[in-house]
């Protein structure tokens, strides 16, 4: 057997046959359609600072793996940050960018990011020579493969891969029967506050409305971009994606769609669009026109929660960092990302300095853990 690997600079030069055979379609997040949505939207480019490299390893002619792959010349878009760490390469005169990642970009979501129909331990000593060896011949300072699942994290530690803890809040559904239910674990005093929060919206006139798939229909489809793009602006910055993104997303893949849309006075005033699979609902892009107190929990949390036990959906996943979840009853997770520095020198700086933010994200899940709103047991 030979082995051999290439670099395509589109997703569309690899093409759905291959991928769909190795990644499937069973995680939104990976699939052909989401990524090339990504590309062909504009989205991700070179213009962008997301330079697709997508890397395919061959065992004489049959691609047996494929690694979504990105050029960078900056940090946006990650939700790993490592901004401290480019600082200090220019500090020394060094040049930490361009870089190479590992990612479904602008989505801090945890999944499959190797794609192969051979066993892990077979292929990642060979990914990860040929990960050292495009850093060398392009002189590139580093590759990070970011939020990655706990089989595929374990596999790269054990390639010698640097591998750095972080922390987001997830909800578990735990054979609840309905939202009462899962409320009896709560202590009394959170329980009456959410039910309070619940109660807000129902005062306010405003109801939530679940709409899925290719029941969304364009009209519905423009009003949550313009919440999703308000939300950004907001902040003083322009949303990372397009509308045509979405509208693909609609036309390709629907089946793991679904819009949580917020109506007060028979027009749309918030909305929520969340991905799903067989076991996780992933809540990622949150807007609103106008302002009502708890609406964001309602559209975002509670109403994803409730979705989750009506559908046998076991976890959900609402998006990046906000301790205010906690209290809601998201718990706090470890979320893992590996890290090839090529720089011995900055290498090992970086592993102090993973060493001790590691000890000291354990300590912080555990007091944060001390925050969730269930009764003692």
């Amino acid at each position: 057997m030979t082995y051999r690997f290439d670099l395509s600079k589109s997703i569309t030069d690899i093409g759905s046959v291959d991928w769909e055979r190795l990644a499937g379609k069973s995680h939104p997040f990976i699939r052909y359609e989401f990524l090339e949505a990504l590309e062909s939207s504009g989205a991700v480019s070179v213009q962008t600072g997301w330079q697709p490299l997508h890397l395919r390893l061959f065992e004489d002619d049959e691609c047996i793996l494929i690694l979504p792959l990105y050029l960078k010349n900056h940090s946006y878009g990650e939700y790993v940050f490592d901004w401290a760490w480019a600082d200090a390469y220019e500090r020394h005169g060094l040049d930490y960018y361009p870089k190479l990642v590992t990612s479904v970009p602008f989505t801090p979501a945890t999944g499959p990011r190797i794609a192969t129909n051979k066993p892990l331990t077979e292929v990642l000593p060979l990914l990860s020579q040929i990960i050292k060896q495009v850093c060398a011949e392009r002189g590139i300072s580093s590759w990070h493969g970011l939020f990655f699942e706990g089989e595929q994290h374990q596999h790269m530690k054990a390639q010698n891969f640097i591998c750095r803890l972080g922390t987001q809040y997830h909800w578990f559904n735990k054979d609840y029967l309905s939202f009462e239910h899962f409320l009896e674990g709560f202590n009394s005093r959170k329980r009456k506050s959410i039910k309070r929060e619940r109660q807000k919206i129902a005062e306010q006139g405003v109801t939530i409305k679940c709409i899925e798939g290719s029941d969304i229909t364009e009209s519905l489809l423009n009003t949550f971009y313009h919440c999703y793009h308000l939300t950004h602006l907001k902040r003083g910055r322009q949303g990372y994606l397009t509308q045509d993104f979405f509208s693909n997303l609609l036309q390709t893949m629907p089946e793991q769609i679904v819009l949580f849309a917020a109506q007060y006075e028979s027009k749309y005033v918030a909305t929520a669009l969340c991905f799903k699979d067989s076991q996780t609902l992933y809540g990622r892009y949150w807007g609103c026109i106008e302002e009502f107190h708890s609406l964001h929990f309602e559209t975002c949390f509670y109403t994803g929660i409730e979705y989750c036990m009506q559908h046998g959906l076991q976890r959900f996943d609402p998006g990046a960092q906000g301790e205010h979840k906690i209290q809601r009853g998201f718990e706090p997770i470890e979320t893992w990302s590996s890290h090839y520095i090529s720089n011995p020198s900055f290498k090992q700086a970086i592993v102090q300095f993973l060493e001790e933010e590691e000890a000291l994200m354990r300590t912080q899940i555990s007091e944060l853990s001390k925050g969730l709103p269930f009764k003692k047991r």
